[in-house]
């Protein structure tokens, strides 16, 4: 299983919300073709065909646990998880 595909599938399970690496959803959302614009502390996401815009902060090294629930419900609406 490749290394976006795992964190796909840990998003996705729901169990580790809170244990998301800051780093990692940024790459993630890179890799399934979102665009990113930072102002300030704030890290703006958008993808064409997709409604929502994903705004994300750091809160240490790790993602806020709500902006993962956030990214999971844009990757079971849009069917971005791929294989998972």
């Amino acid at each position: 299983m490749r290394k976006y595909d795992k964190l796909v599938f840990q998003i996705l399970r729901g169990m580790s919300d809170a244990n998301i690496a800051f780093t990692d959803l940024v790459n993630l959302l890179k890799h399934l073709g979102f665009d990113m614009r930072i102002k300030g502390s704030h890290h703006v996401f958008r993808k064409g065909g997709v409604i929502e815009k994903v705004n994300l902060q750091k809160e240490g090294n790790k993602a806020k646990s709500y902006q993962v629930r956030q990214i999971r419900n844009i990757i079971v609406k849009y069917k971005l998880g791929g294989n998972v």
